[in-house]
């Protein structure tokens, strides 16, 4: 009797461990998830909107077609957080220098700075990061149109002075697909890492 009960639990063993070993094998094969990007479901649609671009040329939802596109949003006289994030930019483009050209993605900058940020000045600051970096900007209906679209948040402040002012804007970074259609966002802190292993992951998901 007892060898009997000593051969079901080898035998239970044997299953519980086969039936984990299976699992974790599973487990292994599934595609990981993205670590940090918030990717959408079901990509959004961008919203109508009018911008003109460091080239002097327009710029709207169908500018975007056909491309993957990083949209992140600043102004040329931000004195941390705009010239970091580009720089993690063309680290993340720098990382992704393998994929083919039209996985490769493109890299705009939106000025909420309009009054400073003119086409001469953007074409100045932006592709210092990247020769391939856009800078684009506009009057602020287009500005809204586009931020509201995408829960962006933008503010002008009086300085003390009277003469100037500060601007605050969200930080995150946005993927548009080749639709034109929102893919996935990318909440701070950036970093060129895991923008570039999610943006894979995405890449992965749509293909």
């Amino acid at each position: 009797m007892s060898r009997l009960r000593t051969n079901l639990l080898y035998t239970v063993v044997a299953i519980v461990a086969a039936g984990v070993g299976f699992a974790l094998a599973i487990r292994s094969m599934a595609p990981a998830g993205p670590e940090k990007a918030l990717v959408m479901t079901e990509p959004r649609a961008l919203p109508e909107f009018a911008l003109i671009d460091h080239h002097g040329e327009a710029f709207g939802p169908e500018t975007l077609r056909g491309r993957w596109t990083f949209l992140f949003f600043g102004f040329t006289h931000c004195p941390d957080i705009c010239p970091m994030a580009l720089q993690t930019l063309a680290s993340v483009r720098r990382q992704l220098a393998d994929l083919p050209a039209d996985e490769q993605p493109d890299v705009v900058m939106i000025s909420v700075d309009p009054g400073r940020d003119t086409p001469a000045q953007l074409a100045t600051y932006v592709p210092y990061f990247d020769p391939s970096f856009l800078g684009v900007s506009g009057a602020d209906e287009g500005l809204v149109a586009l931020t509201s679209g995408l829960g962006v948040a933008f503010s002008r402040t009086p300085a003390a002075d009277g003469e100037s002012y500060t601007v605050d804007h969200t930080a995150a970074i946005f993927l548009v697909n080749p639709d034109a259609r929102l893919a996935a966002v990318f909440g701070t802190p950036h970093s060129a890492e895991t923008i570039a292993s999610d943006y894979r992951y995405v890449l992965g998901e749509s293909g």
